[in-house]
């Protein structure tokens, strides 16, 4: 520090002892607002994972008579504030750093009990702490992918494909993909969504133009938990498996929706761009309909849904020149131990071949967790797709090439699928598409493919 001219006939220790009081003071009050925001924060987690009100006393120094016992016994509960081993909680000491950042690491891992004012706070604590934080060995994960508002995520894929070319000729395909998912946070209710997206062919050089274009971008309004808006280019699930219409799919309009945890409702206006065979209009890229959908969730063993979609434009071509096609369908996801059985059914009316009905149902044992590593699953589905049954449909499954027949035929199939985390945040899949059927031709014969899917 540098010294202070002599005045008044102080020395300059002494104006340095007023300065050193005056940081000091201000050190303790930094450490005690500190204090205050964690407390805070984690007083907030604990409430929100609906402790009991009769908590039993943890701690041999904390009485019922004490005013902050209740939320002690609380916060002990759920594991965000610990004692010493002697059972006392020593409530009249002040915390050194170390344990607040204890108490950080802990709040860290329920953060997805908070809102985005208080994930804020707690993001802020993370970087203060930070150093303290990689001593207990805690990775500031969510910290590394935040630049002020915006965080960052997104996944990558290595896939080998034995894909048709007709109903016996083969293409193998050897592709990657990566995807960058950015979240800009405007305030505590508004968000700004894209994600970018490349893809590249390793085997068939022709195919690949080596471009990054990012394929969603839209703004979602939550006003509350269980209320939001959503309007841009964005994913919208129909049905249950995503046989139809996988949420990989391009929408472009505005959905709002309401689902309090037992029973929810969607609706939206807008463009289906990816509808698979809307070759009946001549702007098939622009194909905007309606849609409405119900959904119950039933305890933690299934969700149910249903679900109307209406398309706004005439067609322009064959017996049903004139009409408006629509779907309509129901599906069902049901738990039963380490078995899931799934399936849905869906009808396309007024297509230029008359109605067509596409159902699926299948059973899957175990499930995949890339938190645990070696944790797997395995499962088969039975599909059937009348002809034009994908007629405003379309799908990210890896069965593209058998439904792709329902364009000209009825057609069957059987899916086979297994999944493995073979490390942290990293899967992989496998898939064998089999015995498939076509009432007019050839049949199509075996698909199968091969990946490896990271989550970053």
């Amino acid at each position: 520090m540098k010294s202070k001219q002599r005045k008044h006939g102080h020395s300059s220790g002494a104006f340095m002892d007023v300065d050193f009081e005056k940081k000091k003071q201000h050190f303790f009050q930094r450490e005690i607002t500190t204090m205050k925001k964690i407390l805070a924060l984690a007083a907030v987690a604990a409430l929100t994972a609906g402790v009991s009100a009769y908590a039993a006393n943890p701690f041999s120094d904390v009485t019922p008579d004490d005013w902050a016992f209740q939320a002690v016994s609380d916060l002990s509960v759920q594991g965000v504030v610990e004692g010493y081993p002697d059972g006392s909680f020593k409530g009249e000491r002040n915390m050194t750093r170390y344990e607040l950042a204890q108490i950080i690491a802990r709040l860290m891992a329920k953060e997805d009990q908070l809102n985005a004012e208080q994930q804020a706070t707690l993001d802020k604590l993370a970087g203060e702490y930070a150093d303290e934080l990689a001593n207990l060995g805690v990775r500031v994960a969510n910290l590394e992918k935040k630049v002020g508002n915006i965080s960052w995520s997104g996944d990558a894929r290595m896939q080998y494909q034995h894909n048709l070319d007709g109903a016996k000729d083969h293409a193998d395909s050897w592709n990657g993909r990566m995807r960058i998912n950015v979240q800009g946070q405007v305030n505590d209710e508004v968000a700004v969504n894209g994600r970018f997206v490349t893809n590249m062919y390793f085997k068939n050089a022709e195919d690949d133009d080596g471009n990054t274009t990012m394929d969603r971008i839209n703004a979602k309004w939550t006003p509350n938990d269980a209320t939001y808006v959503t309007i841009g280019r964005q994913g919208v699930a129909l049905d249950v498996t995503g046989t139809f219409w996988d949420e990989d799919g391009v929408f472009d309009g505005v959905a709002a929706g309401w689902d309090n945890g037992k029973f929810g409702v969607e609706a939206g206006y807008g463009r289906f761009k990816d509808a698979g065979n809307a070759s009946g209009w001549s702007s098939y890229d622009k194909t905007e309909a309606w849609y409405g959908k119900l959904t119950g969730h039933i305890a933690d063993a299934a969700d149910v849904s249903a679900f109307y979609l209406k398309n706004a434009q005439k067609q322009d071509v064959g017996d049903a020149k004139g009409e408006n096609a629509s779907v309509w369908g129901a599906g069902l996801s049901y738990g039963i131990g380490d078995f899931t059985i799934d399936g849905d059914y869906v009808k396309t009316q007024k297509t230029p071949s008359g109605d067509a009905a596409l159902w699926t149902a299948g059973l899957t044992y175990g499930e995949v967790d890339t938190d645990k590593v070696g944790s797997w699953s395995l499962g088969a589905h039975y599909v059937k797709a009348d002809k034009d049954s994908m007629y405003l449909g379309n799908t990210a499954l890896d069965m593209g090439d058998q439904l792709d027949f329902a364009s000209d035929t009825n057609v069957k199939f059987w899916v086979a699928k297994l999944g493995v985390a073979v490390q942290k945040n990293v899967e992989l899949d496998a898939y064998y598409n089999f015995a498939a059927k076509a009432d007019t031709g050839a049949d199509p014969d075996d698909t199968w493919g091969i990946e490896l899917n990271y989550a970053f």
